[in-house]
């Protein structure tokens, strides 16, 4: 049995091809590149500044500390446009600056309720002796 073998024919790219292909691929690959976090930063940035104005500096300074840094990490990452990595520091700052709140508030609300045990306590040492 005799089989005809058919040459199968041959693609020639040419240096052309070759470079509209590598600039397809390079197109590509920074299409795929994430969008600036400019929102998120917009947010980070914000919790920041509410966590700092509501007290955080003296109530909570370990987390407000962690915040603003991941924030300028953020930053930082963000004009190296490695946005991926400014997106998850933001979110970390939005976190930490959510925990330095958190931590003022209650703070603040232990100090409330001290301050209300306290007058309390005060009073009825006053009840007692008005009614001798």
């Amino acid at each position: 049995m005799k089989t005809l073998l058919t040459p199968k024919p041959v693609i020639r790219i040419g240096w052309l091809g070759l470079m509209l292909i590598g600039t397809s691929l390079a197109l590509t690959a920074c299409a795929a590149r994430a969008p600036a976090p400019t929102a998120q930063m917009a947010v980070s940035t914000a919790a920041v500044e509410q966590a700092a104005s509501a007290g955080a500096a003296e109530l909570a300074p370990a987390e407000l500390s962690a915040a603003r840094a991941k924030l300028n990490r953020a930053r930082v990452a963000m004009n190296d446009q490695d946005n991926t990595q400014a997106l998850i520091l933001a979110e970390q700052a939005q976190a930490d600056a959510q925990l330095a709140m958190t931590r003022t508030r209650t703070a603040k609300a232990e100090k409330a309720a001290t301050s209300l045990q306290e007058d309390r306590r005060i009073l009825g040492e006053e009840i007692k002796r008005n009614e001798r």
